[in-house]
């Protein structure tokens, strides 16, 4: 059961709160949908349409009987109040670094750390103040977030030698917005939970672009209380939010929808390949492709490229084939078949043996490319 929270952009930088309903509990008692509609034909006279109000927006007039729903608040959290919380960020790397940039834009008090501290240079000379350590950040600060590049990175920076565990404590919250699998984010997560402070994951769906306009997705799980601490700020860096309730559940749903775009990059990438060889233009095939049901801003996004061999990194190869092993471990724990992502995993790892580890994940063409040289 989930709910999601996104920005509404007509009133500056409003908070919202999600809320579920879990089988019908919250009500007392469970009750069916036809029945609902037999009792509400008999008690609830139907209002004529001229005598309805219009639905403000086409999410307030789901029906009433939804196990979910969403509340909209119209408070504003001015610079000042963000301001009052200071804000840690470990990890500036290619989604890290503009996400800690929107918190500083937006007049949060921020403080970031990195393994290679002239990646932080750019953010203290927008206003952040720096330290040498997770440690040091998270004893400095209110709320500490972490983008880390694979789960023992993200196990190292928070539990390892002068780790955030070790400066943390009861009252402070640690976000861990990187991708890692859920037995990792468990690991982190009692490691935290431990020294009296609270615990969210929140890896993020979208790439180098949506972390630069603050058009992330937040897939949250963990703590509720740190949920509704941490919204504003995910409000910042993102345009929506689910909330999964317990720890793994964030971690598992970014890895489903990471196994299901890196499937679709290689089918994808086929297909350009095998319009090419047919004698058709590529091109047009992207712009068939975007304007019908298949249709994924990637396709529009990357196809152009991927027709010149051109592969600038938004979301880097070697990435997207951790979190393809990643997914498919997940699978495998639950006996799960997985043809299809098996298939593709195995292209990204012919694409990083060819050195395209660090170039975009759209590389994985390349694999394919090299697939055809040696059949012909």
């Amino acid at each position: 059961m989930s709910t999601s929270a996104s920005k509404c952009e007509n009133i500056g930088h409003s908070v919202t709160t999600s809320r579920t309903l879990a089988n019908g509990q919250a009500f007392g008692f469970i009750i069916s949908s036809s029945r609902a509609m037999a009792l509400c034909s008999i008690f609830c006279p139907r209002i004529p349409l001229r005598f309805r109000p219009k639905p403000i927006s086409p999410l307030l007039s789901k029906p009433l009987f939804s196990l979910s729903y969403r509340v909209y608040s119209s408070l504003q959290s001015t610079k000042d109040e963000l301001g009052t919380v200071s804000i840690g960020f470990l990890g500036m790397g290619i989604m890290g670094s503009p996400m800690a940039q929107n918190l500083i834009k937006a007049g949060c008090d921020v403080t970031v750390w990195n393994r290679t501290k002239s990646k932080c240079d750019p953010l203290v000379g927008l206003g952040a103040k720096y330290k040498s350590s997770p440690e040091e950040v998270t004893a400095t600060c209110d709320l500490t977030f972490a983008m880390l590049a694979d789960p023992e990175s993200a196990i190292d920076v928070a539990c390892g030698k002068n780790g955030a565990v070790f400066g943390i404590s009861s009252g402070k919250g640690y976000v861990d917005v990187s991708t890692v699998d859920a037995a990792s984010s468990m690991l982190i997560s009692k490691q935290i939970k431990d020294t009296g402070a609270l615990f969210l994951e929140a890896p993020v769906s979208g790439s180098k672009k949506p972390a630069e306009d603050g058009q992330l997705i937040f897939l949250t799980a963990g703590d509720k209380l740190l949920y509704e601490k941490a919204s504003p700020y995910l409000d910042i860096m993102g345009k929506s939010r689910f909330y999964l309730g317990e720890v793994g559940n964030g971690a598992a749903m970014k890895l489903v929808v990471n196994m299901i775009m890196g499937s679709m990059m290689a089918s994808f990438a086929e297909g350009i390949l095998l319009s090419q060889k047919v004698g058709l233009d590529p091109n047009v095939l992207v712009e068939v492709v975007s304007q019908g049901a298949i249709n994924a801003p990637m396709y529009s996004l990357k196809g152009p490229s991927m027709i010149k061999s051109v592969y600038p990194t938004a979301f880097p190869l070697k990435h997207q084939q951790k979190d393809m092993r990643l997914a498919l471990g997940l699978a495998e724990s639950v006996s799960q078949s997985t043809p299809i992502a098996a298939a593709a995993n195995e292209l990204y790892k012919v694409a990083k043996s060819y050195g395209l580890s660090d170039e975009d994940f759209s590389a994985v063409i390349e694999a394919l490319k090299a697939a055809k040289s040696r059949e012909a």
